[in-house]
């Protein structure tokens, strides 16, 4: 059976405003949601395979399995998206959207912000629409409460506690989030952008 691997490749590191010790802290929660995902994959296989896929138990696991695989999904997204030293190209497509949009880059940014400041815990997400073309800051409850079906994801920021707390503190998160946003890799979100604009499967890794 297929096994999901952890993408060592999308490790980063040198970040502006949050520690190497903070991303491996991060770094080993999301290896257990790959590790999580595996092994609901194959518990679930083995409960259809003995007859038992309409039970409780299967139910129970379907459920949990949502929740570790948009874990695994978020955070391969979100550690994409990190690099320092990276500025948004005023010409990039993406920089002109959400100006268009939001009527200059800085009022999407702070948007985007307050979004992260959301009370609970999850995800801010800036999503393209491929209907119409807008993008759209939305909080993401848990990992999978709050997802736009068929929307695609140009900007991840995690805002549980667990991406702040080594170097911040409970109360930290405004920091964090203005930490986060001195490291976005505006490259990264520029080709999502112009992929989610051609139709094309966005690529994690």
């Amino acid at each position: 059976m297929f096994e999901y691997p952890v993408r060592e490749e999308l490790k980063p590191s040198g970040l502006d405003g949050i520690s190497d010790e903070q991303i491996e802290e991060h770094w080993g929660l999301y290896k257990g949601y790959v590790a999580q995902s595996n092994a609901l994959r194959k518990e679930l296989a083995d409960l259809r395979a003995n007859g038992q896929g309409g039970g409780m138990g299967f139910a129970d696991r379907r459920r949990r399995y949502g929740f570790e695989y948009n874990g695994m999904v978020l955070h391969e997204f979100y550690f994409q998206n990190l690099k320092a030293g990276v500025s948004c190209d005023t010409s990039s497509g993406f920089h002109q959207a959400v100006s268009e949009q939001f009527g200059s880059f800085d009022a999407w940014k702070e948007d985007f912000a307050n979004t992260g400041k959301t009370r609970g815990i999850g995800w801010a997400i800036a999503y393209f629409d491929p209907l119409t073309g807008q993008i759209t800051n939305n909080f993401v409850q848990l990992h999978e409460d709050g997802n736009v079906a068929s929307f695609q994801p140009l900007v991840i920021m995690d805002v549980w506690e667990h991406a702040y707390m080594r170097d911040q503190n409970a109360l930290g998160r405004p920091a964090y989030i203005e930490a986060f946003m001195k490291n976005v890799n505006w490259d990264v979100v520029e080709q999502r952008f112009q992929a989610a604009k051609r139709g094309e499967v966005l690529k994690r890794f």
